[in-house]
């Protein structure tokens, strides 16, 4: 009954992966979110500024379990003179991360437009020396070319295209063999996996041994996707990429558990339980440092003044923030922590 379900949470994945919801806009993918836990007979509450928290029952002493939806992407800075787009990162997006993928481009009146990042100048065999010389720079040679017959910024302004709209790149979601392979498994694969522990809990009408949130953020790629917490929440738990590297113990097949980030150490305490009880119930896990260019929602919500233990879990996934890949035993790993942890059930 608690075996991971495999195709569920890739399915899941998948759908999350087809609302665009680079960090600000979440309304497609919240309402994505919404109907899954109606479907799953989850009670929620939905933030102000656009989270969802799903409540898994249970009696005192909160945890607060967080994974996030939304994404890197880009903005249009402006429209160039020869009808491309300027556009700026939202969030740690690079410029060499994303080029040549296509994109979409969201307007403020509910607009969609395709389109392909380039660089300016675009072609090899007419600009040889300047493209493999010139490091590519959102600011000066690098931009958003629209599948649409536009020749200059009055032409795109009359398609409704303007400053600060929305640009969300294409997933491009594969498997091969067990690796996934996308844009966005930070954090949309973890989001999933949280959706399968709520679907193995429902279905085996089992609450956790203490009262459970589960925060789906929407603004964790800028630092405050969880800056406010319910009331009565002590401890909290990012489920959050592990990027692996040469100087990195994290595995794609493996659950990492976070000693430290880019800010500061997790809790001693909270850490190690949850590494005792990945020991307890036979998970596959590593502990990692993740310096100098990591965090989670769990620092915001630090850094917010609440009194909490914080932790971090997540499977070990390759190309942080550009086309990432995971293994579906690394997300197996997480959701077997993660339940045990909440629930003391051993999975499969």
């Amino acid at each position: 009954m608690y075996a991971f379900d495999e195709a569920y949470c890739l399915k899941t994945f998948e759908t999350l992966l087809g609302a665009d919801s680079t960090t600000g806009q979440y309304e497609e993918v919240q309402k994505l979110l919404c109907a899954e836990l109606d479907a799953l007979g989850c009670p929620y509450q939905v933030t102000h500024k656009g989270g969802v928290i799903a409540d898994l029952g249970g009696e005192g002493n909160a945890l607060a379990v967080t994974a996030h939806l939304d994404d890197i992407g880009l903005m249009v800075r402006k429209l160039n003179k020869d009808g491309t787009l300027n556009v700026c990162p939202v969030g740690g997006l690079y410029p060499f991360y994303c080029m040549m993928e296509n994109v979409r481009v969201h307007t403020r009146d509910g607009k969609v437009f395709t389109g392909t990042v380039c660089r300016s100048p675009n072609s090899i065999h007419v600009t040889e020396e300047e493209l493999r010389v010139t490091p590519p720079d959102f600011r000066t040679n690098v931009c958003v070319v629209l599948d649409e017959d536009v020749k200059d910024e009055k032409d795109v302004r009359a398609l409704g295209v303007e400053t600060g709209d929305m640009v969300a790149l294409e997933p491009r979601f594969t498997r091969s063999g067990g690796y996934i392979k996308s844009h966005f498994v930070d954090d949309k694969a973890c989001a999933a996996v949280l959706l399968t522990v709520i679907r193995a809990l429902r279905e085996g009408g089992v609450k956790p041994d203490r009262r459970v949130y589960f925060y789906f953020a929407m603004f964790e790629e800028l630092g405050h996707g969880t800056a406010w917490l319910p009331e009565g929440v002590r401890d909290m738990l990012a489920v959050d990429i592990a990027p692996t590297g040469p100087d990195q113990n994290s595995d794609e097949h493996k659950v990492s558990l976070f000693a430290k980030d880019s800010r500061f150490p997790y809790h001693w305490g909270l850490t190690n339980e949850l590494r005792e009880t990945a020991i307890r119930y036979g998970v596959d896990y590593v502990m990692d440092v993740f310096t100098p260019h990591y965090g989670t929602d769990c620092d915001g919500s630090v850094l917010a003044g609440y009194d909490i233990r914080h932790a971090a879990i997540g499977p070990g996934t390759a190309n942080s923030h550009g086309y990432e890949r995971t293994h579906v035993e690394g997300l197996k790993n997480t959701y077997k922590l993660l339940l045990a942890y909440i629930a003391k059930i051993k999975a499969d």
